[in-house]
């Protein structure tokens, strides 16, 4: 019913009816005018042929003049009338839209439609990028001689044209029923859940958390990609913008002199080599394409405003400030030391450095999906005080060891480290067993407790167990290979 109600408030159908009324009266109204007009003037001719035979003559053409002229406007308004009242200006009605309350209902239906709409773009980015990438060496390469052939002949806008009818045309075929299907990447079927009628509050909570962080992720994306832009083209880094300055003028000097299809023939020669040979290299070599490939390193030298603030020199780009950090660490670090080791004395954690408060080596630190590390609380089972029964702090996964700091205390007893070799069972937990759904928690068994270890409480319930679990697995294999 209240959607109902909304639709009915959105439509505006009574507004509607009442200025459909106010026009129909308004031209009943116009009419009647005519028609007594054209009665008053059929009136005044009779008294008009009164007078003079020589004035009756001179006002017969007048009358005749009015008459014609009439009938002309009339035509002129049962032709045109409707016509001309489209053009009659009015004053702009503002519309309020009305924003709909949070439903858990509508937000699963509006992201499933997200992903309905834009899987067309995924999939053609994805082939694309597989074209590229000569995931397949036969269509690669014969798409790579069409274009360049295309290219040098003058047909490129053609080609392009041609696919654009393809590809409709064959969007036609399947909308008539016919099954074409054609991809480069072979596509995987995703299971589709179906929408439930009624959520819990707990479905609806974890439904809400899980589309706050994928919105969280793409906003985060999406600004740090406008703010880059932003900052190439307001000088805030002016060593990087001077390139594209230059690179403009370049460009600007060569469209004024070089005929058109020559600068054509250069820039689709440039894009096919650079997109199918160039970048297919330095895909494969990272070390190389950090050296040459001048717009990767431009574009990851550019800073968002968020890394402006954290680094006070905002004009250093970030491929000098790395060069200058690597040469400083390695004079300044004692021989006989790693890089990895030397750099695993940097991390830190709320309270210190990271193997201080842990009591582990040097070579031990977080992974990096886990650097800051997991907001949760620790529930140990087998302490009955209430105190030691629940702590609240964050969990951290090193190469060997689960790390828990706890965040009452600066004290390290109540940190708990669990080396991973010992965990017997891992597993997603529900830590109310009387709510639906999957939960947010993880269960930890080690020989040394009665009851599993219960990390709750965590938004990021799903990615903290699959890195968990991924080194776990590989520790476990590990070990057991070497004991083989």
């Amino acid at each position: 019913e209240e959607e109902l109600r909304k639709l009915r408030e959105e439509t505006n159908a009574e507004t509607l009816r009442q200025e459909l009324e106010k026009e129909r009266q308004r031209r009943l109204e116009l009419e009647q005018r005519v028609n007594e007009v054209l009665k008053a003037r059929a009136e005044e001719v009779p008294a008009a042929q009164q007078p003079a035979k020589p004035q009756a003559q001179a006002n017969g053409t007048d009358k005749s003049s009015h008459t014609v002229s009439s009938r002309v406007h009339k035509w002129f308004l049962d032709k045109f009338g409707e016509y001309v009242e489209d053009f009659r200006f009015q004053p702009e009605e503002n519309t309020v839209e009305t924003e709909e309350p949070l439903s858990a209902r509508r937000l699963t239906e509006n992201m499933r439609r997200l992903k309905r709409g834009a899987k067309p773009v995924t999939n053609f980015v994805k082939n694309l990028s597989a074209l590229l990438d000569w995931y397949s060496i036969y269509t690669s390469a014969i798409a790579f001689i069409i274009y360049i052939n295309a290219v040098w002949h003058g047909w490129a806008i053609p080609m392009f044209l041609f696919l654009a009818i393809l590809r409709l045309s064959l969007n036609y075929l399947i909308a008539r029923g016919w099954r074409i299907q054609w991809s480069i990447v072979p596509e995987v079927s995703e299971h589709m859940e179906q929408p439930k009628e009624d959520l819990t509050v707990s479905e609806k909570f974890q439904l809400v958390l899980d589309v706050a962080q994928k919105a969280q992720n793409l906003f985060g994306k999406m600004a740090d990609i406008l703010e880059k832009f932003k900052n190439l083209f307001m000088w805030v880094q002016p060593e990087i913008t001077q390139k594209l300055y230059i690179a403009l003028w370049a460009a600007f000097i060569a469209s004024c002199f070089l005929p058109y299809r020559i600068l054509g023939l250069a820039l689709g020669l440039y894009a096919g080599i650079k997109f199918f040979l160039i970048d297919f290299i330095f895909k494969r070599c990272p070390r190389l394409r950090a050296k040459y490939d001048t717009p990767y390193i431009i574009w990851i030298s550019l800073l968002t405003d968020p890394q402006l603030k954290e680094r006070p020199n905002a004009t250093v780009s970030r491929r000098l400030q790395t060069t200058t950090s690597r040469s400083y660490m390695s004079s300044s670090a004692p021989t006989g030391i790693s890089k990895d080791e030397d750099t695993s004395r940097f991390h830190t954690t709320k309270r210190g450095n990271f193997h201080e408060v842990f009591n582990l080596s040097e070579n031990e630190r977080p992974l990096p999906a886990c650097e800051n590390g997991w907001r949760c609380c620790l529930i140990n089972r087998d302490k009955k005080m209430p105190t030691d029964y629940i702590r609240n702090g964050v969990l951290y996964v090193t190469e060997n060891y689960l790390c828990f700091e706890s965040s009452k205390s600066g004290s390290s007893k109540r940190n708990k480290v669990i080396k991973l070799s010992d965990i017997t069972d891992i597993q997603k937990y529900k830590v109310l067993s009387v709510l639906p759904g999957s939960g947010m928690g993880i269960a930890v068994s080690t020989p040394s407790t009665q009851k599993p270890l219960v990390f709750g409480a965590m938004v990021h319930r799903d990615e903290a167990f699959e890195t968990i679990f991924s080194q776990y697995v590989k520790i476990t294999s590990a070990s057991s290979s070497s004991e083989s």
